[in-house]
């Protein structure tokens, strides 16, 4: 629930409480939630160089607000180094590594590698 949804709840159940919520007062609010902006879920992908949430990223990609976001192209000013530090930052991991998917050899390369897929919401 966003806090826009937050304040029309609690206002709801504020005149609930005080015995003066009508039909029309609920329908109003109801259309106001409604029509508030809601949570977005943004989505991190990042490539590791091996199936552990310490081992050093690779390759990254943001979905923000349901847009990419540009990434730079310097991998030292990337805003994680590691998994690991994205879930400190709040990030959440929704996808491990699909093991079916690693190469079995370096000689029969196949698969998608240590791709992790993070959300948070915003």
């Amino acid at each position: 629930m966003t806090a826009a949804q937050r304040e029309i709840a609690d206002r709801l159940a504020a005149a609930l409480a005080a015995g003066t919520l009508t039909v029309e007062d609920l329908r109003q609010g109801m259309e106001e939630v409604a029509r508030s902006p809601g949570a977005r879920q943004d989505i991190l992908y990042l490539q590791a160089a091996n199936t552990s949430p310490t081992a050093g990223v690779v390759g990254m990609m943001l979905i923000e607000d349901g847009a990419p976001v540009e990434t730079p192209a310097d991998a030292d000013v990337w805003p994680y180094q590691t998994v690991l530090e994205a879930v400190n930052d709040g990030w959440r991991i929704i996808s491990f590594p699909n093991m079916a998917l690693l190469s079995v050899s370096e000689d029969d390369p196949h698969g998608l590698g240590f791709e992790f897929i993070l959300e948070r919401w915003s």
